[in-house]
């Protein structure tokens, strides 16, 4: 097994005992036990599915992982059953802050969260160990998924009809025959690796010292960040609160440097103090140094092996685009792959996965890598137009778009998407499109997204068509209170309905549906065509 002596520990699990047999077959094969491969187990599981989880750790890591996690996320955690705890735990954050120089106004300020009136908030910060603690408790509650501590893939041999795993554990080796393999092994991915596949794209020629501290001081749960701070002069700097006391602290180091030292508690204080004031006392809780990186694969779909998260897909830290991009993949992979194995639908319904996980890749690396090219411009242009954006932005609202501190993860579309019913002709909308997450909204005492997921769903006002194959109804115009906010959000008038898939996002929108036609729009949602 490699060594994991360098990870710190958050939790010893203690490593999962050697398999009964040498050769076993199973279903489904998660690689990876962080927030990505767990949100593809609990979704594939409260599904019903059998799924077994492989880590090579025996223990939760800690250290200064994820901690931003945007409303989607949010909103897929609610649907498995884990919303509540997560909010529980975090810090609830909508508003973030952007200054410049010795300024003590800020600039410009944003909402995370400019439609109201939804269950799940803008962000919240909790520790990439906290939430993985709250996925693996719900994990523990379902007899059909296994997760399987310090057993380590060594081997990996597609198949047509799955792949062979070999698997260290307790210093033996045994295999695995898998029916499908999803690799959720982070950045380093030994999938990858041992398959041979390319990772290709941008590593971007800075630094950034991450200082995770524990401390009490009087600021506000909000995002703020600094251009050319008095602290951290010609660079930027990052603050953010998370739970237990302790603030992500992240600053701007440059390209030439030496790494080991600057982790060093002699070399990070004087960062710290700069920020937080010369007499506040705080504790160190994990330093670290990274390098901004756009990179992906060229196909997250190889058979019968199929990538998620940032063993497929890397992104700078800014933006917090990186973990909820991966728990969008698990989302998206989920519910195609129960179809593939449940026999209602080929498994040509996963090209689909592939190519939407792909845009919504493609997405969040542009937006990563002009976050980046604005915060640290590399040349006199860049730098003039990046102070002439701050200065012009604290008066002039036109200007503060072009402000980019790391713009922050918000769902992705697919317009494109073959699994997309398009519009009838001369129908105009105001709702979500084909290809769109949804709105949430108030419906009755609850919220919309409460009752949709976990497959296909007629969103209505006024129902008037025999029931959908394979789809239920949730007609609006049959609740006891008429939800006026949530009819006037999707353009939701008498007549008019949505077909909604089961990750939520929009697969078709009629006026006036006739059944056939929401039967037709199913089927192609399912990959088939009628």
């Amino acid at each position: 097994m490699a060594s994991t002596t360098s990870i710190p520990v958050w939790r010893q699990v203690g490593a999962s005992p050697f398999p009964d047999a040498e050769r076993v077959r199973l279903e489904t094969v998660i690689v990876g036990a962080g927030p990505v491969g767990l949100t593809l187990a609990l979704a594939l599981g409260r599904l019903g599915r059998r799924v077994t989880v492989l880590s090579r750790l025996d223990f939760v890591p800690a250290g200064s992982k994820a901690i931003c996690f945007s409303k989607r996320t949010l909103d897929i955690w609610d649907r498995l059953g884990v919303g509540a705890d997560m909010l529980a735990g975090g810090v609830v954050w909508s508003l973030g802050k952007v200054f410049w120089g010795d300024r003590e106004e800020p600039v410009y300020e944003f909402d995370m969260l400019p439609v109201k009136d939804q269950k799940m908030p803008g962000f919240i910060n909790l520790q990439q160990y906290h939430a993985e603690e709250v996925l693996l408790s719900a994990l523990s509650k379902l007899e059909n998924v296994e997760i399987r501590w310090g057993h380590e893939v060594i081997g990996i041999d597609p198949r047509a009809d799955g792949a062979d795993l070999k698997v260290s554990a307790a210093g033996r080796e045994y295999a695995i025959e898998a029916d499908w393999v999803a690799a959720c092994d982070g950045f380093r991915s030994t999938i990858r690796s041992l398959l041979g596949l390319a990772f290709e794209g941008r590593v971007f020629e800075d630094n950034f010292l991450i200082a995770d501290v524990k401390v009490k001081v009087p600021r506000p749960t909000e995002r703020w960040f600094w251009f050319d701070p008095p602290f951290n002069p010609g660079r930027s700097a990052l603050m953010h609160k998370q739970p237990d006391d302790v603030w992500r602290l992240d600053f701007q180091l440059g390209w030439d440097i030496d790494r080991e030292a600057c982790v060093k508690p002699e070399n990070v204080a004087p960062f710290v103090r700069g920020l937080l004031g010369e007499g506040v006392e705080f504790t160190p809780e994990w330093y670290s140094v990274y390098t901004f990186q756009c990179r992906r694969m060229a196909r997250f779909v190889h058979g019968r092996v199929i990538f998620a998260g940032d063993s497929a897909h890397v992104v700078s830290p800014f933006g917090a685009r990186g973990c909820n991009g991966g728990v969008a993949d698990a989302e998206n992979l989920a519910w195609k792959l129960d179809l593939v194995l449940s026999g209602a639908a080929s498994a040509a319904l996963l090209e689909s996965y592939n190519d939407e996980a792909i845009t919504a890749a493609d997405e969040n690396i542009r937006c990563s890598s002009r976050s980046t090219d604005f915060m640290t411009p590399k040349s006199e242009v860049g730098h003039a137009f990046r102070d002439a954006v701050l200065e012009l932005a604290h008066d002039h609202s036109f200007a503060r778009p072009f402000v980019n501190s790391g713009r922050l993860s918000t769902p992705v579309s697919y317009p494109d998407s073959v699994l997309n019913t398009a519009d009838g002709d001369g129908e105009r909308w105001r709702g979500p499109a084909p290809g769109c997450p949804p709105l949430d909204g108030p419906l009755g005492s609850g919220w919309l997204l409460e009752r949709v997921g976990n497959g296909f769903v007629v969103l209505a006002n006024g129902w008037r068509g025999a029931a959908p194959c394979g789809a239920t109804v949730l007609d609006v115009a049959e609740t006891d209170e008429v939800p006026d906010l949530l009819i006037e959000r999707w353009d939701l008038t008498p007549g008019s309905a949505y077909l909604i898939r089961p990750d939520q996002y929009v697969a078709a929108r009629w006026r006036k549906p006739s059944a056939e036609e929401v039967d037709r729009a199913i089927l192609r949602a399912k990959g088939r065509q009628s």
